[in-house]
C-alpha cells in the first residue's frame, strides 16, 4: 500500500485524507459576508418570483441552489458564484465571518426549500407557499438587516452543546453566541 493511500475492504485503493473528495465537499471557512448577503439577496429575489407566479419549477430550481451550496459551498451554485465572482467585489474588502454557521443556515434552507417542493408536488400547494415565505423572510433578514437566523440557531445548538465548539471555534468570540 503507498504512503498517504489506505485500502478498503472492498480492496479499491480510498483517496488520501484531504483528497478530491474532500476538496468536492468543501464549504470556504471564512466566508465573505458581503457574497452571504448578496446570495441571499438573490434567493429572495428567486422565491417571491416564485411566489407570485405560483410555478412548481422555481421551488425546484430554489431547492436545488440551496443543495449545491450546501453540498459544494460556492463554487458551482449560479447563485453563489454570481455573489462571489461578481456582485461581493463591487461592494469592497471582503468581510469575513466564520463558515459553519454560514453552511447550517445554507442547509435549513436546503431542508425549508426540499419540503416546500415535496408539499407542492404532494398536493399541498398552501404548505409550500407558507415555506417559501418562512424562507423570504429568513433571506431577507441575512440580506437586507445582516441577520443570519440559521447563524443564531447555530450560535444556541453550540453555546447549548448540542454543536461541539471544534466545528466553529471561531463562533466562541462572535456576537451570535450570546443568543
Amino acid at each position: 500500500m503507498t504512503q498517504g493511500k489506505q485500502a478498503d475492504t472492498a480492496g479499491f485503493t480510498a483517496a488520501p485524507a484531504g483528497g478530491r473528495w474532500r476538496a468536492a465537499f468543501a464549504f470556504p471557512n471564512p466566508v465573505n459576508e458581503y457574497a452571504a448577503r448578496i446570495t441571499a439577496g438573490l434567493v429572495v429575489l428567486a422565491a417571491v418570483a416564485t411566489l407570485v407566479s405560483g410555478l412548481g419549477g422555481g421551488l425546484v430550481l430554489i431547492a436545488a441552489g440551496f443543495w449545491l451550496r450546501v453540498l459544494f459551498g460556492p463554487r458551482i451554485s449560479p447563485f453563489a458564484v454570481l455573489s462571489v465572482k461578481l456582485l461581493a467585489p463591487r461592494v469592497g474588502p471582503a468581510k469575513l465571518v466564520p463558515g459553519p454557521p454560514k453552511r447550517f443556515a445554507q442547509g435549513i434552507g436546503a431542508a425549508l426549500s426540499t419540503a416546500a417542493v415535496v408539499l407542492f408536488f404532494a398536493g399541498f400547494g398552501l404548505g409550500a407557499w407558507i415555506l417559501l415565505a418562512l424562507l423570504i423572510v429568513a433571506a431577507s433578514l441575512e440580506s437586507f438587516a445582516g441577520f443570519c437566523l440559521g447563524c443564531a440557531i447555530f450560535g444556541f445548538l453550540q453555546k447549548h452543546g448540542l454543536i461541539p465548539e471544534d466545528v466553529c471555534e471561531a463562533c466562541n468570540n462572535i456576537a451570535l453566541r450570546r443568543v
